[in-house]
């Protein structure tokens, strides 16, 4: 049995070509209205590549900060900061390991010094 169809060709066409405004020209979110307007069909379509609606707004959020066409740090650079970041955690930690090595052989060398 075939479900009657609650949205027409103009709603398919405002999803798939993305305006550049996400929010529509009157700030009503058009593309949201869209969206709601294909109802379940829509949330049936993403669930069939077995990924949740949540998951692909993400990715299309992303996609659009990567292209420049929305504000935020582009996937590169944040990938860049988390590995500096990653790194320094590193160095820290390594330099922890030597800073408490050194006082530990420092304190044995003392020790053997001053034995009679």
């Amino acid at each position: 049995m075939n479900r009657p169809r609650s949205h027409d060709k103009q709603d398919d066409e405002q999803i798939l070509t993305r305006s550049p405004d996400p929010c529509g020209s009157d700030g009503s979110g058009a593309r949201g209205r869209a969206c709601l307007a294909l109802g379940r069909g829509c949330v049936d379509f993403i669930e069939g590549f077995g990924c949740t609606p949540q998951a692909l707004h993400e990715w299309v959020k992303k996609a659009e900060i990567d292209s420049g066409k929305r504000s935020g740090v582009p996937s590169d650079v944040s990938d860049r900061l988390k590995a500096l970041e990653r790194e320094n955690r590193e160095l820290r930690q390594a330099n922890e390991i030597l800073r408490k090595a050194s006082a530990y052989f420092a304190q044995a060398e003392l020790d053997r010094r001053y034995k009679p």
